[in-house]
This record gives structure tokens, sequence and C-alpha cells, in this order.
């Protein structure tokens, strides 16, 4: 029980950087991949209006 009495501060101080760094990183990486399709989708409709264009 010593022990986790002295390793408690330290974990409740560094607890919180850990929680927030990682919500962070699932965030950038949601956001990363949203804008990633977003691309891919824009790039496909530039193709088909391309295409359209030229058979008219």
């Amino acid at each position: 029980m010593i022990m986790w009495d002295a390793i408690w501060p330290y974990l409740a101080a560094i607890l919180p950087t850990i929680i927030v760094a990682i919500l962070f990183y699932f965030l950038m990486k949601s956001i990363l991949e949203g804008d990633r399709r977003e691309r891919l989708a824009q790039s496909q409709w530039e193709k088909e209006e391309h295409k359209a264009a030229e058979d008219n």
C-alpha cells in the first residue's frame, strides 16, 4: 500500500495529459480520414463531370 501512495500523485498528474493526447489522436485521425475521403469523392466527381462534358 505504501508503494501505491507514492505512485498515485504522479499518476494523477500524468493521466489527464495522456487521456487528452489519446482523444486528440483519434480526433485528428478521423479528421484526416474524412478529408481523404472527401478528396477522393471530389476527384471522382470531377472525372465524371469532365467525361460528361466531353460527351456533349
